[in-house]
């Protein structure tokens, strides 16, 4: 079965720049490069991974294609660019001849009330969508509604919600963030990814049980054929290593037919970022 992590990182670790892992995540102050990635994919039978931006910069995307360029199973690179600026068709043209570039993300989930439906930001989605990139949503889970705007005025736009919003797991909270999930998903163009989980939980004492009502409400909410496993690696070590996220979703599925399995696995991610299996 074709298996492809959706979201994953990589860096070389900055204090100054990365000032989000602070001192109490030391296990990922660290460096995390493809060699470090290479045995997990393998030991776990995952065929390939898309690296997704986890710093705010172009010097991000172009680090991120250089490691998509020299290591094959880095299937595709999620990366950032100013959606806010006037150059910002120049820069897609540019970044229209790498291969592996497959979209954009911002991370939102830092930003105000109101940013996703900004006139500028949206004539920036607009724009993305005439060079046909896809865009990363990653928000807390009180910003799906303002999500659901987005994605309702920019019907042509491949969307994906990362993380599955952020529900607040630790705090068994998901009545509010179910019926904003719900309402998200009623558009046909967005995904899901299964990621961001465990770190969404008690990161030293997550239950699966605690996990599940989530994953069986996205399920149900996007249909198999538009979700997809991310291992958000290497921040789910917080919580997990990467086998134990594996574990989760394989237990997750079991249920499911073998074609429900393979488009959460993979399919789903091989359409929505439209990637070349080397």
């Amino acid at each position: 079965m074709l298996k492809v992590d959706s979201h994953q990182h990589f860096w070389i670790f900055d204090p100054l720049r990365d000032k989000w892992i602070t001192h109490d995540m030391e296990n990922i102050r660290r460096d995390f490069l493809p060699e470090d990635l290479k045995p997990i994919l393998q030991d776990n039978d995952i065929s390939g991974c898309i690296a997704v931006q986890a710093d705010q910069s172009e010097q991000e995307t172009k680090f991120l294609l250089d490691l998509a360029e020299y290591n094959d199973y880095v299937l595709g690179v999620v990366g950032w660019v100013d959606l806010r600026a006037g150059n910002l068709r120049e820069r897609l043209e540019y970044y229209k001849t790498f291969s592996k570039l497959k979209g954009f993300r911002h991370i939102v989930q830092a930003e105000g009330p109101g940013y996703m439906v900004d006139p500028v930001f949206l004539r920036g989605i607009r724009t993305l969508t005439d060079y046909g990139f896809a865009y990363d949503i990653l928000v807390r889970s009180e910003q799906i509604s303002e999500a659901s705007k987005l994605v309702e005025l920019n019907p042509d736009q491949r969307f994906v919600l990362d993380h599955i919003g952020k529900p607040l797991i630790k705090k068994g909270e998901i009545r509010d963030w179910e019926k904003e999930i719900r309402q998200f998903a009623s558009y046909d163009n967005v995904s899901c990814k299964l990621s961001g989980l465990v770190t969404e939980a008690d990161i030293e004492h997550w239950k699966y049980s605690e996990i599940l009502p989530y994953m069986e409400i996205v399920l149900n909410a996007f249909g198999a054929n538009r979700v997809m496993f991310g291992s958000d690696w290497p921040v789910c070590k917080l919580a997990a290593e990467y086998g134990a996220i594996c574990d989760v979703i394989s237990s997750f599925l079991e249920p499911l037919s073998s074609s429900e399995k393979q488009f959460i696995w993979g399919q789903t991610a091989l359409e929505f970022y439209r990637l070349e299996l080397n």
